[in-house]
């Protein structure tokens, strides 16, 4: 196994295609299936599966993409470190479900850094990703739910991996609908009143187990259902399909616009919002000061 294998790895899953891959990489792309070939005989495992759309990854693939790219990091910090040129200064990383808060406290912790140069990060992404990120130290904090559905299996994954959550507040669920959706103007709704709407939820890719869903009541039966991998298409559809989802009930009228409103959701169901750290290592500063301004926004939403 070489790093340059690690990067060609790390290239066909971006792009979902070797060929694509091995134009970027400036490779023939014989060369790159061969490279690729020799790496998970290697392993003993099978990186990449194929389709008549391309290669994407397997479950193996999957946990072998996350340590590859933990080493290419290393490893370009390691050469940025003894070049003449410094490095952009990595200050701060978190992964989260798809939460308005979170980028907004994101975004004022950036506007207040007064260094010339650095390197934030701000990852929406899967449930179990999230918590691959924080396992391996690619992001600080990552920013997940629980309930009583899915507490005890989110947390039973969490202590294996010696990862703490903790709470930030909880939320009784809400529904975002368009303006325009017949339901936006009732004070509540029930599961029953939205079965002849469709229903929006977040792709959770190869690990889509209902536990690492970001939506509550994702068992409840309904007739009619898209899934979507970005916060901006889903609220496009929500407008133009008027559907709906189902979240904590917190929106920010910067990043998703006025034409969507929040509706209580009558359920028994409550949202244990948080965060989670690794138990392995202090939380940095710069984590405690992105705390301090996501509290600051809860706490103004509430209020």
């Amino acid at each position: 196994m070489t790093l340059q294998q690690l990067k060609y790895i790390i290239e066909i899953a971006e792009t979902g295609s070797i060929t694509m891959a091995a134009q970027r990489l400036f490779i023939a792309q014989p060369s790159l299936s061969k490279s690729v070939a020799e790496l998970e005989k290697e392993m003993g495992i099978t990186i990449f599966s194929r389709s008549n759309r391309g290669v994407y990854l397997s479950e193996d693939g999957t946990k072998f993409l996350s340590y590859a790219r933990q080493i290419v990091e290393q490893a370009q910090i390691l050469e940025s470190e003894y070049k003449s040129a410094p490095p952009p200064r990595r200050a701060f990383a978190v992964s989260a479900q798809h939460y308005a808060f979170v980028v907004n406290a994101f975004v004022e912790l950036v506007r207040e850094y007064e260094e010339n140069k650095y390197e934030f990060t701000l990852r929406e992404l899967k449930t179990a990703e999230i918590i691959e990120d924080v396992r391996t130290h690619r992001s600080d904090i990552g920013i997940l739910f629980l309930c009583d559905f899915n507490r005890e299996v989110i947390r039973h994954i969490l202590q294996s991996e010696e990862i703490q959550f903790v709470r930030l507040f909880t939320a009784k669920p809400h529904v975002f609908v368009s303006k325009q959706n017949p339901l936006a103007e009732r004070k509540s709704v029930t599961l029953n009143d939205l079965q002849d709407f469709p229903r929006l939820t977040y792709d959770q890719g190869v690990k889509n187990s209902f536990y690492f869903a970001e939506e509550l009541h994702i068992t409840a039966e309904s007739p009619k259902n898209i899934i979507v991998s970005d916060r901006a298409t889903l609220f496009n559809l929500l407008i133009g399909l008027d559907g709906y989802t189902i979240s904590s009930g917190i929106l920010s009228t910067d990043l998703n616009g006025e034409n969507i409103v929040s509706i209580p959701l009558e359920s028994d169901e409550q949202m244990e919002i948080g965060y989670i750290i690794t138990a392995d290592r202090p939380m940095s500063a710069m984590t405690k000061r992105y705390l301090e301004h996501l509290n600051r926004y809860i706490d103004n939403y509430s209020s």
